[in-house]
């Protein structure tokens, strides 16, 4: 899709994927691909709404569009997903700092109406350096929104550097406690490790929102965009795109 339409985010793209896929396809996220607005459904945010190119192909292969559609990616589906054009997608993200808030609003409108529906937010490391994303934090905790779940994306990478080179978020789990959230860390390309901190968000036994810091590889799966912030932006060409498929398969 991104070599199509020459344009994308892999590097972001490749460290959520694992993420995505088990939220979609691991029995976490409750959701009707037929009824896209069914009222009882899990709400998704994908607030790094650069990653959309690991959220569209998912949302197709489940039914919520036709596979084919996924040919107008960079055109009619923007590189940052949005809920006008695209079935499936919550809100329109693309502008960092914004998925937080909005995920505690519908956690609080579930909260106040008595519904069971869980709001689930993936957060990009280098997006917590938002102001915004900390005044969701508080707000969260001081309404116990217990079914509000925040996965950081912790690849170590922001835009155009190693986060520790911008400005250090160490130590990221005891911030978040500190914030009033139940915090816990794991290997973000593990399934049985995701799976495992998400299988009881339907049953929360806290009444504090959950805070997963996913320690992940930016361009996980292809050796040389792994760890290297070139590839934040940008499409493989050539040689380096016959590797990466050849590495992916």
């Amino acid at each position: 899709m991104g070599v199509a339409a020459n344009g994308g985010h892999p590097g972001g793209t490749f460290s959520c994927t694992d993420i995505l896929v088990a939220l979609y396809y691991g029995g976490i996220l409750h959701f009707d691909p037929h009824n896209p607005h069914w009222d009882e459904r899990d709400r998704f945010i994908l607030s790094k709404g650069h990653g959309g190119l690991a959220l569209y192909p998912i949302l197709a292969d489940l039914g919520f569009f036709p596979i084919s559609e996924l040919e107008s990616f960079g055109s009619v589906f923007g590189i940052n997903p949005d809920n006008i054009n695209v079935p499936g997608v919550e809100i329109n993200t693309g502008s960092l700092g914004r998925g937080l808030g909005i995920g505690a609003g519908l956690s609080l409108s579930g909260k106040i109406d008595r519904k069971d529906f869980c709001t689930v937010v993936v957060l990009g490391d280098g997006e917590c350096y938002e102001g915004s994303v900390w005044e969701a934090a508080l707000f969260a905790a001081h309404h116990e929104l217990n079914r509000l779940v925040a996965i950081i994306d912790y690849n170590g990478i922001s835009a155009l550097d190693f986060t520790k080179n911008v400005v250090r978020q160490e130590p990221i789990e005891d911030k978040w406690k500190a914030f009033g959230w139940n915090t816990v860390s794991i290997n973000g390309h593990s399934f049985p490790e995701i799976l495992r901190v998400l299988k009881d968000i339907h049953d929360p036994k806290s009444n504090k929102p959950l805070a997963v810091v996913a320690n992940t590889i930016k361009g996980k799966g292809v050796s040389f965009m792994e760890n290297n912030p070139s590839w934040h932006l940008g499409v493989p060409q050539g040689d380096e795109l016959e590797t990466a498929r050849k590495e992916l398969s």
